[in-house]
């Protein structure tokens, strides 16, 4: 049954188009949330806003590239048509792996444009509304690579501890007023991103690429991957009032994996 807090505010979910931006779309839909759904692709995008309004609720597609200002700051102006945006969901990301020595400094600075860069250009142009109306929830989906490290995953392990950072800085400058800053940060999840991955993992090291996700699964004492739903009940969580006094944290859906 929807949570009476949620019925009708407008939620706002980058990378929205698959993997976990989906779920947490769908999620706060059924939770009666109209959402806008940002992403770079619009056929996803779409397929998306058919599920959201499956749940009998508004669906506003949005194509936009996060990790670009002037594509934000449009993002903004769209959204505004819908109202206010109360509800934040900071999901867009991307995970290319490769070691420090073979990494090209362009692959970092692009992980880092769209994963931090993208997150804090939303949470900036979204958040002052929010002040406004003295009431707002942004969820920046991180990771455990924000508080731990893997081989292979530099690039995407620094974006994610800024990431994690900037959710501490804005939770204590928010604290005040009616807003809560949290990141959800899940262990590897069983998404088409993750499934890359391993494929290319495999390619690299050798190996087929169910070894692979199968060594992913090994990171978690559960010995196994986590879904994108259960992801999405932590945000729905987060964004209902059980999540009123929680601010400026990190949650871990993991399965166990990192225990801090």
């Amino acid at each position: 049954m929807p949570l009476d807090s949620l019925t009708d505010k407008v939620a706002l979910v980058t990378g929205a188009g698959s993997g976990i931006g989906r779920a947490v779309a769908v999620a706060l839909a059924r939770e009666g949330c109209r959402v806008v759904l940002a992403g770079r692709r619009e056929e996803p995008l779409a397929r998306v806003a058919e599920e959201v309004r499956g749940c009998g609720r508004q669906a506003f597609p949005v194509v936009c590239d996060v990790g670009s200002r002037e594509a934000v700051d449009a993002l903004r102006e769209s959204a505004g048509r819908v109202g206010v945006v109360q509800i934040l969901v900071n999901s867009a990301g991307i995970a290319p792996a490769a070691s420090i020595l073979e990494m090209e400094d362009a692959l970092l600075e692009e992980v880092l444009r769209v994963n931090f860069l993208g997150t804090y250009y939303c949470c900036k142009r979204f958040l002052e509304p929010m002040i406004e109306m003295r009431w707002g929830r942004i969820i920046n989906i991180a990771s455990t690579t924000a508080r731990t490290a893997y081989p292979n995953t530099a690039a995407y392990t620094a974006s994610k501890h800024a990431v994690l950072g900037l959710t501490k800085v804005m939770a204590l400058e928010t604290a005040r007023n009616g807003i809560t800053v949290n990141a959800i940060c899940p262990g590897y999840v069983d998404t088409e991103l993750t499934r890359e991955n391993a494929r290319r993992m495999a390619a690299r090291v050798g190996g087929a690429t169910p070894e692979v996700l199968e060594r992913f699964a090994r990171t978690s004492p559960q010995r196994r991957l986590m879904a994108a739903d259960e992801v999405a009940a932590a945000a729905v969580l987060l964004a209902g009032p059980a999540g009123d006094a929680v601010t400026g944290q990190g949650i871990n859906v993991d399965g166990g994996a990192v225990m801090s």
